[in-house]
């Protein structure tokens, strides 16, 4: 755990925010694909594995950003 700790740390800001906002919204038309999958996912409609691969892997990058946020804020 405090591996993980030190990649955050070394990992810059900006470079989790452009990954939230490119690879964690694309493809951007007709809505950004994290939102298409978070509404399958309320609706119950996230069954096939595929989905499930595609909304992991476009909720990766928001994680990431919220866990350096999270570890920035603790760590002062």
């Amino acid at each position: 755990m405090q591996q993980i700790g030190h990649y955050l740390d070394e990992l810059p800001l900006g470079m989790a925010v452009i990954l939230a906002l490119t690879l964690g919204l694309a493809p951007f038309v007709p809505e950004p694909h994290l939102w298409e999958k978070l509404k399958m996912l309320a609706a119950s409609e996230l069954r096939r594995g595929i989905d499930i691969f595609d909304l992991l892997l476009h909720a990766t990058p928001w994680l990431l950003l919220l866990a350096k946020l999270a570890r920035m804020t603790t760590r002062g």
